[in-house]
């Protein structure tokens, strides 16, 4: 039977902590570094038992859009219902 888990509001996954190089999402948008919700990042470094960390967020072509400090609530962990997707929209207005 497979294991049910639920996600806190921070870094706990259930028993397992999230920990650095993990892949995290973000919760809520963070205009001050471009980012939407749903942008998938990187965490580069965990602050003070995983209170608050360091994540790296990456463009498709290996380009580093944003590293920013957030506080656990912010992220959660990526699931495998996760997927990577194009916001066209932005595409059509950066041409």
């Amino acid at each position: 039977m497979a294991e049910k888990r639920s996600f806190s509001s921070g870094w706990d996954r259930g028993l397992i902590m999230i920990k650095e190089h993990d892949r995290v999402v973000l919760n809520a948008p963070l205009p001050s570094e471009g980012l939407e919700a749903g942008d998938v990042g990187t965490v580069v470094h965990v602050y003070k038992d995983g209170e608050a960390s360091e994540v790296e967020f990456v463009t498709l072509d290996s380009h580093t859009a944003a590293v920013a400090t957030l506080e656990a609530s912010q992220v959660r962990p990526v699931t495998r219902r996760d997927l990577t997707h194009v916001d066209l929209t932005t595409y059509l207005v950066r041409k």
